[in-house]
């Protein structure tokens, strides 16, 4: 572990009450989470960084987008635009964010690839446009605004989260215990 991540493990300790808190309240209810009456899958992590999640993500289209109208809901990481927005032929890594894109280049008469930070109206306006059978949420396990139907988290077999720390000491989001709202690991 750096010098830096040492000097900063105080932080680490707040950080980790601050979300273990948060969870709390969703888990009491005191905090809201939107249940739809649409499957909701939600493909995410514990930690920062890349996991494989839209590798995953890319299995879950190929296996559904056959049998069912899928439809992909990211936050839109890199992207400059703000709001909610539907993939198209003009769509560029600053309107939609590079992994958007990436589904929708791969897949885009298959299936349908939204953005919108706020994952409540993301899926209404989903469900209100384009009325899909199956929404992918993507890196959204922390995200509990959205009651998921199905929560897969993902972790590396050589560096599992259970061995890691919080941040900024660690690079966990939150606390191993999260792992416990997860379907499959």
């Amino acid at each position: 572990m750096s010098l830096l991540r040492k000097i900063l493990y105080p932080f680490s300790i707040l950080y980790g009450e601050i979300t273990s808190a948060r969870n709390k309240m969703y888990d009491r209810g005191v905090l809201k989470s939107t249940k739809f009456e649409i499957p909701v899958i939600v493909v995410g992590n514990l930690s920062v960084g890349g996991t494989g999640k839209s590798p995953q993500i890319e299995y879950l289209i190929r296996l559904l987008k056959d049998d069912y109208k899928v439809a992909v809901l990211s936050r839109g990481y890199k992207r400059t635009s703000k709001g909610f927005i539907i993939a198209n032929e003009a769509a560029t890594v600053e309107s939609i964010g590079d992994e958007p894109l990436q589904f929708y280049t791969k897949f885009k008469n298959q299936i349908t690839v939204a953005v919108d930070a706020d994952r409540v109206k993301g899926i209404k306006k989903l469900c209100e446009h384009v009325d899909p059978d199956v929404i992918l949420l993507d890196d959204a396990f922390q995200h509990r605004k959205v009651e998921a139907g199905l929560n897969i988290l993902l972790t590396p077999y050589d560096n599992l989260y259970t061995d890691d720390k919080m941040l900024p000491t660690g690079d966990l989001r939150e606390k191993v215990k999260g792992a416990s709202r997860a379907q499959v690991i």
